[in-house]
This record gives C-alpha cells, sequence and structure tokens, in this order.
C-alpha cells in the first residue's frame, strides 16, 4: 500500500481560449487514475507560439469561468505570477517544492509529447512529475518506431501504468486512450472573427464572457 497522496494532474496552455477539448480529455483522466485534481496553468509568455491575442487577466478569468463546475479542477496562476517565458520544468520544479509527497502527472496530448525535445530543459521533466499521455480511443499507440528517436528511447526507459503513478513521485510515462474532441482555440478564434456561432466549442460562461469583453473580434 502507498504512503504516497493521491496524484495531482498538471495541465498547462494558453487557453486563448479555453475549450471542452481541454476539458473532457483531463475529467476522464481525473477519473481513470483517481487523480486528487487537475490543476489548469495558463502560461505567461508561451516559449512554442505567437503570442496571446487577449491578456493575462482575460486567460484566467476564461479558465476561473470554464471549471468553475468541476470540484476536481483547480486553478494555478504561478506562471503569471512568476512572469517571463513559462517553461514547463520550472513549473515542475516549484510544485515539487509544494507538494514533496505526492506524485505529479504532467498530462501532455499526443503531439505534445512528440514535440517534447522542444522543451526548455526537457530531459528533467520526469525527475519531477510522471507523464500521461493521451490520445483518440482509435489511434494506434503502436507505431512507435514512427516516433522521433529519442522520444522512442525516453518512452522505452520510463514506460509504467496506472499503479506506478501512485507508488512513486516521478519518472514513468504512459500512454491513456480518452475522448478527445476536434475543437482548437484556433478554429474558435476564427469563428469568432467570423461573427460565427462558439456554442457548445465551450462553456456557455466563457462564451458569455467572450461576448460581453468584445474578444477576439
Amino acid at each position: 500500500m502507498s504512503l504516497l497522496n493521491a496524484p495531482i494532474g498538471i495541465y498547462g496552455g494558453t487557453f486563448d481560449p479555453i475549450h471542452f477539448g481541454h476539458l473532457r480529455p483531463n475529467l476522464e483522466l481525473c477519473e481513470l487514475f483517481a487523480l486528487a485534481h487537475v490543476r489548469f496553468i495558463p502560461s505567461s509568455l508561451p516559449p512554442h507560439r505567437s503570442q496571446p491575442q487577449t491578456s493575462v487577466e482575460q486567460r484566467v478569468d476564461m479558465v476561473a469561468k470554464a471549471i468553475s463546475t468541476e470540484t476536481k479542477f483547480v486553478l494555478d496562476d504561478r506562471e503569471i505570477k512568476r512572469g517571463g517565458t513559462s517553461y514547463m520544468v520550472d513549473t515542475l520544479r516549484s510544485l515539487r517544492q509544494d507538494y514533496p509527497k505526492t506524485p505529479l502527472c504532467l498530462l501532455l496530448g499526443m503531439d505534445a509529447f512528440m514535440g517534447l525535445e522542444q522543451w526548455h530543459h526537457w530531459q528533467q521533466l520526469l525527475t519531477y512529475a510522471h507523464i500521461i499521455v493521451s490520445q483518440r480511443p482509435e489511434s494506434d499507440f503502436n507505431t512507435q518506431e514512427r516516433w522521433p528517436k529519442a522520444i522512442q528511447v525516453l518512452y522505452e526507459e520510463h514506460k509504467g501504468d496506472q499503479d506506478s503513478i501512485h507508488q512513486m513521485l516521478c519518472g514513468n510515462i504512459i500512454l491513456q486512450p480518452v475522448t478527445q474532441l476536434s475543437i482548437s482555440s484556433t478554429d474558435i478564434r476564427r469563428r469568432l472573427k467570423n461573427k460565427q456561432s462558439v456554442r457548445f466549442l465551450m462553456p456557455e460562461s466563457v462564451v458569455n464572457l467572450i461576448r460581453c469583453n468584445d474578444l477576439y473580434k
């Protein structure tokens, strides 16, 4: 029996804007892995993409509205408070200081996992957390020969299972099929610019916030 606390999920992003494609997979991961909760961490300055169209305050407000009805979702603004470029390795280091006896699980989609070599000090991520990689149920995880070589090696050296994240603080990689919705923030911004409806792509509370603040016009 593990003496560790229940694992915490870590999910970062620009959330410009947040939508159901961010929310539904993480709810499933929270249930499947018996996570204590999932921390949604808006980035200050994302290192691998263009700068957000909305302000830091607006993105934080959208995340807060989106997750307000789910008790297992928590808003964490540490990257905003830290300022500067948001590197996940720094965030995980900070979280490890806050939760020294709790397994941390970095929640990534397969696309992000395939691009992990581009992350700042990516080799250090597993010294602070496990990595849970989500993908659509119909997708074939067994195509590892097509993965970047460094990612193949990383996975083979750190392959774990659901039990391992409750027994160790960090260091394992788990592949997990989930319901992934074909929704993107880029498409939502395009629809809003073209004055098209975005209902049912995101929580109504976020739709209302966008409308009230005349965002993405």
